[in-house]
């Protein structure tokens, strides 16, 4: 196997807790381990340690619309060496600079389309609407991975929506991996924040329009009805936080419900291996590690069936699918779990089984499976012609 030096460029990384950032860190992680000398490219962040093995920190300034997210300044000073390939896992400001490093000095570039990007462009003023009556990003993605030698999608979903955009490159599905044996060690939270005698039930993520979380909220004063039960969330904030916590009060739910904030990635599966469901409700996932990580842990799952969880429940062994908005059917599967504990107990076993396939290790000898094969289309392909970057229409001055 060959070794290389490769560089992970993305525009968020921990301690921003989201999917991309844990699947990255891991990737940099077992790279490492495997001998490659790999490095991140990511923004500069103001919570972030001041050392960080295999990663690079460049200048950045805070993104005015959305709290914590740092939009990137880079420069080829920040380079630590000279890569010979570059894994871009965002098309935005330092996958582009990433893109560009690669097709100005002929190297290699893979580029892993994580998320569906019109689901998020509530983030940028204006984009949404926009991308309603031009298809501006689906043509944005289109131009920016039809440049490089392979793409990844960590699950089928994902890659029917690639091609969807018109993407043409050979596309790999390789799903982000669970470092299990991080999960195992974290220490459970002390104080609990569960209270004694109640059911423990636990959600993860980011507090905004795409996850759906009023469907959770919902469902779960349905289960109260019918058992003692505590809800935590675990996540950043995000710009739909007042109006859930507003619904939250309103529905009665304060005193059985817990905003724990966002936790570092390596204290996470305490808070797993303490809980005994997973509520989920986002139609957004390209993949839903986290319901992957609570899995891994033993926790039966009941989620929304769209996106990237389908594939990341195995309905009636794992957990519950259920369909979009239904906090009904959501609340009636989980007190399907929650009154019968023997079946929970085996779905949980199920879980744990089912979730270990996905090892950290295995996922990322496979990356670099990738990696030959996209150094081998770079030696072998004849230069592809490349069109220009999409440009808005411009109005004809009137006389």
């Amino acid at each position: 196997m060959r070794l290389y030096r490769v560089g992970l460029f993305t525009d968020v990384y921990l301690p921003d807790p989201n999917g991309v950032s844990t699947s990255v860190y891991l990737l940099l992680r077992e790279l490492r381990r495997m001998g490659h000398e790999a490095w991140v490219i990511a923004p500069r962040h103001p919570e972030a340690p001041s050392l960080e093995e295999g990663v690079v920190r460049v200048p950045s300034i805070p993104y005015p619309f959305y709290e914590g997210y740092q939009v990137a300044l880079p420069s080829r000073r920040h380079l630590p060496t000279e890569f010979e390939l570059i894994h871009t896992h965002t098309p935005l400001t330092l996958g582009v600079w990433g893109l560009r490093i690669a097709r100005n000095e002929g190297l290699p570039h893979v580029s892993t389309f994580h998320t569906h990007y019109e689901k998020y462009a509530h983030y940028v003023p204006g984009l949404a609407f926009l991308d309603r009556y031009t298809g501006i990003i689906p043509r944005l993605a289109k131009a920016f991975y039809n440049r490089v030698e392979v793409v990844i999608t960590p699950t089928d979903p994902v890659k029917r929506l690639a091609e969807s955009y018109g993407i043409e490159r050979p596309i790999r599905v390789i799903p982000t991996g669970i470092d299990t044996r991080l999960l195992e060690e974290a220490s459970p939270p002390s104080p609990s924040p569960w209270p004694e005698g109640r059911r423990r039930l636990i959600t993860v993520g980011r507090l905004g329009p795409e996850k759906s979380f009023d469907v959770v909220l919902l469902a779960f004063r349905e289960i109260l009805k019918e058992v003692e039960a505590h809800l935590v969330h675990i996540g950043p904030e995000g710009p739909d936080a007042e109006r859930l916590k507003g619904l939250a009060r309103e529905l009665g739910l304060e005193e059985h419900l817990t905003w724990v904030g966002p936790i570092p990635y390596r204290a996470i599966g305490g808070y797993y291996r303490m809980a005994e469901l997973f509520l989920f409700a986002s139609e957004t996932e390209t993949q839903g590690l986290v319901i992957w990580e609570a899995q891994a842990m033993g926790v039966p799952v009941v989620a929304v069936g769209a996106e990237g969880t389908l594939e990341g429940v195995e309905d009636g062994k794992t957990g519950f699918l259920v369909p979009p908005r239904d906090f009904r059917v959501l609340a009636e599967r989980a007190l399907g779990l929650l009154k019968d504990e023997g079946k929970r107990l085996q779905f949980s076993q199920n879980a744990r089984a089912w979730a270990m396939e996905r090892s950290a290790e295995r996922i990322a000898e496979r990356v670099v499976e990738v990696y030959e094969e996209a150094s081998e289309i770079l030696r072998v392909e004849p230069k592809r012609l490349i069109f220009p970057f999409p440009r808005l229409p411009v109005p004809r001055n009137r006389a």
